[in-house]
Formats: C-alpha cells, sequence, structure tokens
C-alpha cells in the first residue's frame, strides 16, 4: 500500500480523537443524544482546526445504527462502513472553491427532494462555502431554510466574513479555535509512538509554534522532519536543519548586536544564516516572535510560570530572553516590530529579499536613518544614556547645558508679499503634498525668494531642467495649491544662473526651519 501522510492516517474517526475543540464536540454529541439536530450548521476557523473533520464524524454519528453512549459513531455497523468507505451516498462532500455556480447548487436543491435509501440523513458538507457566487447564495437561500427533515447542511469557512448575513442567520454557528502548542505537542508525541519513532519535546514544541495552531500543518511539518533521517531520534537541532528555521540563541545574539547599534555584527550574522541555507523569510518571522516575547516579558507582571505558558519557552530560553530585554525599552522594542513586520510584508513580494532585510537592519541599527516619532525616541534615550555615562564620570553635563545660548532667530527677508510668507511657512507642507515624481527633486532644493516671488532654488542644473517641464510646472503649482489652499507666484532657478546674478536672492532655508520649529512648541 503507498505511503500515506500522517494527517490523512491520523484523522479522528470519532469525536474522542478530536483534540482541542472540546466544547463544540460536547455540544454536537448532546445534540444527537438528546435528537435535538439542527439542519444547517456553520463550522468557522482558520486552517487544519477540524472543520472537515469534525463535520464527517457527526454526518458519520447521526446515521449510526448502534451509536455510542457518548454519541460517537461505533465505526462497524453497515452504514459507518458504507458512508467511511464512499458506497452509501448518505453523506455528499462538496468543494464550493471549484462547484461555486448557480449550477452546481441547483443540483443539490433538486437532489434534496429525495430521502435516503438507507440510514435517516442525507448530509451535505459544502467546504469553503464562502467561494459561491452572490446567484449561489441566492439559490441555497429557501432550501437552507426549510429542508426536508431528512436533510442537513454543514457548512465549512475559513472567512465567515464573505458569507451573506441571511446565510448567517439560519445556521447554528460553530467558531473552531487554534490549537495550542501543549495540545499540538501532545498529538505529535503519541502519532511518533505509534509510527515507532522518537523525538525530543524541544522539537515537537518547535514544530508546533511553527504550524501556528493548524493540526494539520503541524503533522505535514513533523512528517518532513521523520523523514529527514528515518529511524533516528529527532532531535531539536535535527528540525532546525529541515525546517530552515534558527536557534533562538540566534535571535538573541542578533537583537543584542543591534541594541548596541553594531551594524557589521548584525549583517554578518544574516550572512552566516544565509550562507547556512536558512529562509529569510522565516528568519524575520521568528525574528518578530522573539521581539515579541522581549516585549511581553519586559512589561508584564505575571509569574514566571504564567508568562512561560504564555510564550511557549522552557524556564531556561525564559531567563535568557528576560535578561536580552533588560538591555532595552519597550518603545524600542515596538519600533523594531514595526519595522520587521513591515518587511515581512513586503518579502512575500520581492525578489530582492536580502536587500531588503539588510535596508530594514540598517534602520534597526541607526535610528536616525529613520524619521518616524519612536525612532526619535530611541535616539533621545542614546543620548540621555551618555550624558548619564558622563556625568557618573563627574562631568557636570547639566552646567554645561545651561550656558549654550538659545537659539537665535535667523534674519528673514525685508517686504515679503503675503503669499510669500505663507508659502515660507508651509514649504515642507508643499513638499509633502508633491506627486511622488517631482518630490525627490523638491526635497533637494532650497527654499528662497526675492521678495517679491517664491523662488524654488534648484540643487543642479538637471533638477531644474527636470522641474521645469510644464508637466512638472503644473505639478509643483497644485502641491502649492493643496498646500495653502490658493495659488503662490513662484519660479524656479539653479545657483550660478547669469540672469540671477543681478536679483538679491535671499536663502530662507533657516528661517523656514526656525518658524516652523517655534510654531510646534508654541502647539505642545
Amino acid at each position: 500500500m503507498a505511503y500515506q501522510a500522517l494527517y490523512r492516517k491520523f484523522r479522528p474517526e470519532a469525536f474522542e480523537d478530536v483534540c482541542g475543540q472540546d466544547a463544540i464536540v460536547t455540544t454536537l454529541k448532546n445534540q444527537i443524544k438528546t435528537e435535538r439536530i439542527g439542519h444547517a450548521y456553520l463550522f468557522c476557523g482558520t486552517r487544519g482546526t477540524g472543520k472537515t473533520t469534525v463535520a464527517k464524524i457527526f454526518a458519520r454519528a447521526v446515521n449510526c445504527l448502534h451509536p455510542k453512549e457518548n454519541g460517537s459513531p461505533c465505526a462497524e455497523c453497515e452504514m459507518c462502513r458504507g458512508i467511511h468507505d464512499g458506497s452509501l451516498m448518505n453523506v455528499i462532500e462538496i468543494d464550493a472553491a471549484s462547484n461555486n455556480g448557480v449550477e452546481n447548487i441547483r443540483t443539490i436543491v433538486d437532489e434534496v427532494s429525495y430521502s435516503p435509501t438507507k440510514g435517516k440523513y442525507k448530509v451535505y458538507i459544502i467546504d469553503e462555502v464562502h467561494m459561491l457566487s452572490p446567484g449561489a447564495f441566492n439559490a441555497l437561500l429557501k432550501t437552507l431554510e426549510e429542508p426536508p427533515s431528512y436533510v442537513i447542511f454543514i457548512l465549512a469557512t475559513t472567512d465567515p466574513g464573505k458569507l451573506p448575513v441571511t446565510i448567517l442567520s439560519r445556521c447554528q454557528r460553530y467558531d473552531f479555535k487554534r490549537m495550542s502548542i501543549d495540545t499540538m505537542t501532545d498529538r505529535m508525541r503519541k502519532l511518533t509512538g505509534i509510527e515507532g519513532n522518537v523525538a525530543d519535546d524541544k522539537a515537537l514544541r518547535f514544530i508546533a509554534r511553527l504550524a501556528d495552531g493548524s493540526m494539520r500543518d503541524a503533522l505535514s511539518l513533523l512528517d518532513r522532519c521523520l523523514a529527514f533521517d528515518y529511524g533516528q531520534t529527532l532531535t531539536y537541532d535535527r528540525a532546525l536543519d529541515v525546517l530552515g528555521a534558527v536557534d533562538t540563541t540566534v535571535y538573541i545574539t542578533f537583537v543584542d548586536l543591534i541594541i548596541k547599534n553594531d551594524l557589521t555584527g548584525a549583517i554578518k550574522l544574516l550572512d552566516d544564516n544565509i550562507m547556512k541555507g536558512r529562509e529569510i523569510g522565516t528568519f524575520v518571522n521568528d525574528l518578530i516572535w522573539h521581539l515579541r516575547n522581549m516585549l511581553l516579558l519586559s512589561t508584564s507582571r505575571e509569574s514566571k510560570a504564567d508568562i512561560a505558558d504564555v510564550l511557549g519557552v522552557s524556564t531556561d530560553t525564559l531567563e535568557t530572553i528576560k535578561e536580552s530585554a533588560k538591555k532595552t525599552d519597550p518603545d524600542t522594542l515596538m519600533r523594531y516590530i514595526r519595522i520587521l513586520s513591515d518587511l515581512s510584508g513586503q518579502l512575500k513580494y520581492s525578489s530582492q529579499k536580502r536587500v531588503l532585510t539588510e535596508i530594514a537592519i540598517v534602520k534597526l541599527a541607526k535610528p536616525r536613518m529613520d524619521d518616524d516619532l519612536d525612532s526619535v525616541k530611541q535616539r533621545l534615550a542614546q543620548v540621555e544614556r551618555k550624558v548619564n555615562r558622563i556625568e557618573a564620570e563627574g562631568v557636570k553635563v547639566s552646567a554645561a547645558v545651561e550656558t549654550v545660548k538659545p537659539k537665535e532667530k535667523p534674519p528673514a527677508p525685508e517686504a515679503l508679499e503675503e503669499d510669500v510668507k505663507l508659502a515660507v511657512f508651509n514649504w515642507k507642507r508643499v513638499v509633502a503634498c508633491a506627486h511622488p515624481s517631482i518630490k525627490p527633486a523638491l526635497e533637494e532644493s532650497t527654499p528662497s525668494t526675492d521678495g517679491r516671488v517664491f523662488v524654488i532654488m534648484c540643487r543642479d542644473t538637471y533638477k531644474y531642467d527636470y522641474l521645469n517641464s510644464p508637466e512638472n510646472m503644473e505639478l509643483i503649482d497644485d502641491a502649492f495649491t493643496e498646500a495653502v489652499h490658493k495659488k503662490v507666484e513662484f519660479r524656479l532657478s539653479v545657483p550660478g544662473r547669469k540672469e540671477e546674478t543681478e536679483k538679491k536672492i535671499f536663502d530662507i532655508s533657516d528661517y523656514v526651519d526656525y518658524e516652523v520649529e517655534n510654531l510646534e512648541e508654541d502647539e505642545d
């Protein structure tokens, strides 16, 4: 007989074999025992949580001739065997992903008028029901609301938000939750024993965490790991090699390098892992998970045992992560997570995964390369730590700071037109409102004026020629209008132009920065 994958070979055949869905299983068993069986059910949940498995068990149980006391099918009677091997047509499975048209549903509507030749119920299991077309949903409505007494509908979906309210209101809804790491670890430990294999608990817990709550994914990963060196003990290191993952100690070292602003060391560590065949996407996702653990540890007041259960790590690993978390603060950790989360989304569609990852590492290690609020906070925290260290050495930094004179207001050009003044205060907003095609050139330009007209002093002749096209001049005009809500007279210039030598041009970039800074202070 051909080899069967673990998730197919060990698919539960009775309610007591279902893991992690105790509330749903108990409810369904009680309905069978008390004969309070509904006519339509909706099973919701992420992949691999047991929706289709429970639906099949339920379909056999309601038709079983000799059900067990707990409501499970006996698996021995004529109905159980016939449904299991497909010789009886009491259970009809339909994949709505490929049979989603009105004609497919009309076939079901026509079939329900015929009662089953054997057994009590005809059960229709419609998988991925959210992929039905609007017309198909409408065709199903009436039959779903008032089916014959011998018909049961079980709808399964991973995205209940796409179902019409009219369908939702006609079904008993059951939400299947993700499996816990402990539940999946126990199940895999039991199955490896049945298969005659041996696996370390640390390896099984690692596989369970990668599965992200899906038992099917966990068994598929376990299948790969056992095939790596069949008959040998599955260790944590073997699991890392097969799945292309990285040991936790690598992430601890990596974060320490980032905290120390050791960009070279962090890039080298990434390169070492890539050379070992580690997948960059997996590296980034696991690093985010490690930072999440650090953030929870640095902000939680729970006991070690409670937080260890939440994080899903051993006590030894917990202590190591805790020591690493003490070297930074929650705001910095949240900044790291934000940057890496953005990176994770970009990696899915990029052919330059390594370049994007290295750019993200530069942002992590060099906050000045990033201009968001979290980066500014981190830079201020670094300055504060340096000041505290200097003061600890006996140097009076505070006294030196008091002697620094406040920043003086740069002289403003005289007789500025009102429109030019408005443009002065809003120049940065003008740049922000500019079309992406001209924004880089405007950012490199200097705001200037001759007193009457706002002058955009371009960086060089190339930038001047580029911005001076009719299309780009119109885009600049639109940016001024959007920023200040009125037309502003402006022109372009470039340093050293002959026609500008006779005109007195004021560079007002310092004046703009001063006014904007003081405006922000007044608002605070």
